[in-house]
């Protein structure tokens, strides 16, 4: 035992009986991995996300071939920048908050709680969230508009619809974050506080939040992080008079042709960015400290949803019924846009029919592909984009995972966590056109990839690389060290160690990974936008091109395009769900 525990995890040991072992020296074999698996996901970084951000920002503030930073006092001068940086903040805070509320419940439910059907309604809360942020839009204006269940509100272009939205996208953030959590807290503590005297009120205020709160923090982080750089659903719903940072971006990119004004943006969202992740960094470090990722002690009892035995109703039982009361009408509200936007693809004039799917075998109008092509497109991008996701992302989790002793050590690890991030709150808009600006002639290469399907799929992949790596990292952190230990006592190569202990045990949290890296491939629009050919168009370009255009019959197709890609994410997310079910980690 003593062997085992003066070793370092990741190293084989040496020595015999009787001799306390020491690490060896790392192989040149070693050397070669580690700085390849450190070397490979910075070059990606660094050429397809950092380089066209930088020459796209750049591009705004180089003139003539020297520095002019006068585009800051210019664009804040603008009444107009004001107004768009001051709604970002309001919606991303007040879809926070709503979030937070309304998840907390639902954390509690679907992961405190056992009852029959819970799998499916997690896998229903989490749909919103790998739903493309296109297909959202389209979900709401069509409950919304004049004639829709909830037109009668008058919300459509509202303030409101957008909240609304973006608490329907991040709804399952908090959800899953917090439940994470939550259910892998020792239950004795609250019942302890309950036995002294404490109300149900109390010993959740008292006991329970404080645990809670990495998570919460953590989950808000994230939250206001996806609201404030919103694109899809923002654009759609809220059109010119309100938008995001990241929608004012794209207007004054393709419509205003306004480098400049682009560029002031594009740098004060990364400063919010920055920000965000730097709090988010910090929550998810105390949430790893305060849970135990391994599987929930034995100790600890399922709690269930029928009344126990010999306690009298009231006591306690309340808040779990309000709890499930707010969670059912929350679900309810989640399927509201999704049924009502299946709905509405069936309904042609005064009768229901088939034909919006019909019309997605026919081009014309809109269209230079069917969208069937466009789906299979998709699909092909999307299968590439993940490839590279889960190199690149696998390659940084397993860096990330390592504990060096050295405080420097710990430093990089952390700030390369934090680096791989970054894709997941700079504004698409800025990588995409920052694609066309920088990938002619790239590096004095005799290239033109601008003309290249390669930059889809590998624009995809930055974007979805954090999602691997925010899958996966979590498993790889909870290997007790003693397993890679014991296995190169017993004679285990550093990489056999590595195929046998680390592979074998994220395995399930890689196939979520893959998941949820095809699901967000699959509906990712912002850098897809610029960079698909118009021959060659994904499915949310396609959507987005058929709301452009007037007409019942063209919204009908929009509608019944959603309702497709909607069902791909869905299917997506049900396979995730049975993975984590069976045993598979993660933040998600």
């Amino acid at each position: 035992m003593s062997t085992a525990t003066a070793t370092r995890p990741d190293l084989p040991v040496t020595g015999g009986p009787g001799r306390v072992a020491r690490p060896s020296r790392p192989s040149a074999g070693q050397v070669l991995f580690w700085s390849a698996a450190v070397a490979v996901p910075l070059l990606f970084l660094g050429v397809f996300f950092a380089w066209p951000v930088v020459v796209m920002v750049g591009r705004g503030f180089v003139t003539d071939g020297h520095l002019d930073l006068s585009a800051f006092a210019e664009v804040f001068s603008r009444p107009r920048t004001w107004r768009i940086v001051g709604l970002t903040l309001a919606q991303a805070s007040i879809a926070t908050a709503l979030s937070v509320l309304l998840g907390l419940p639902g954390a509690y439910v679907l992961h405190r709680r056992r009852f029959r059907g819970r799998s499916v309604v997690r896998a229903l809360v989490t749909v919103p969230f790998v739903l493309p942020t296109v297909v959202v839009g389209v979900a709401f204006r069509s409950l919304l508009v004049d004639g829709g269940p909830l037109g009668f509100l008058h919300l459509d272009g509202t303030f409101a619809a957008i909240v609304s939205a973006l608490v329907f996208f991040n709804y399952a953030v908090v959800v899953r974050a917090v439940g994470g959590l939550w259910e892998r807290l020792d239950p004795r503590a609250a019942q302890a506080a309950r036995a002294l005297g404490a109300s149900p009120w109390r010993a959740f205020r008292t006991v329970t939040l404080p645990a809670l709160t990495p998570a919460i923090a953590s989950a808000a982080s994230l939250t206001f992080l996806f609201c404030a750089t919103a694109f899809g659903t923002v654009l759609v719903l809220g059109g010119l008079q309100f938008g995001t940072i990241e929608t004012e971006i794209w207007i004054q990119t393709t419509q205003f042709l306004d480098l400049r004004a682009a560029a002031v943006l594009s740098v004060v969202q990364l400063v919010v960015v920055a920000g965000v992740l730097v709090v988010a960094g910090r929550a998810r470090s105390r949430q790893e400290r305060a849970l135990a990722l391994g599987a929930p002690s034995q100790t600890v009892r399922a709690l269930t949803l029928r009344r126990p035995a010999g306690r009298p109703r009231g006591d306690g039982h309340a808040p779990a019924l309000a709890a499930a009361a707010v969670t059912a009408v929350v679900v309810a509200l989640l399927a509201l846009p999704l049924v009502n936007l299946v709905v509405r693809s069936l309904r042609v004039g005064d009768r229901w029919g088939l034909d919006h799917y019909t019309a997605l075998g026919t081009t014309g109008g809109a269209l230079t592909v069917t969208v069937w092509q466009a789906t299979l497109n998709s699909l092909r991008v999307a299968v590439d984009a993940t490839v590279l996701a889960l190199v690149v992302g696998g390659l940084v989790a397993l860096v990330v995972s390592r504990r060096p002793r050295r405080t420097a050590g710990r430093r990089a690890v952390a700030g390369l966590d934090a680096l791989f991030m970054l894709p997941l709150g700079v504004s698409a808009v800025t990588v995409g056109f920052g694609f066309l600006l920088s990938m002619h002639h790239p590096f004095g290469l005799d290239v033109d990839l601008r003309t290249s399907p390669v930059l889809v799929p590998i624009a995809q992949a930055v974007v979805a690389v954090p999602l691997v790596v925010r899958t996966v990292l979590p498993v790889l952190r909870a290997i007790d060290p003693r397993l890679r230990e014991a296995a190169a006592t017993l004679g285990a190569g550093p990489g056999r160690v590595l195929r046998t202990v680390d592979l074998t045990i994220a395995a399930r949290s890689v196939g979520l990974a893959v998941g949820f890296a095809f699901a967000a491939s699959l509906g990712e629009f912002g850098a897809t936008s610029f960079l698909a050919r118009p021959d060659r168009p994904t499915l949310p370009v396609v959507i987005f091109r058929l709301i452009g255009r007037p007409g019942a019959d063209t919204y009908g197709m929009a509608l019944a395009a959603s309702v497709v890609l909607a069902v791909l994410t869905a299917g997506i997310v049900a396979a995730c769900e049975r993975l984590r079910a069976a045993g598979a980690g993660g933040e998600w």
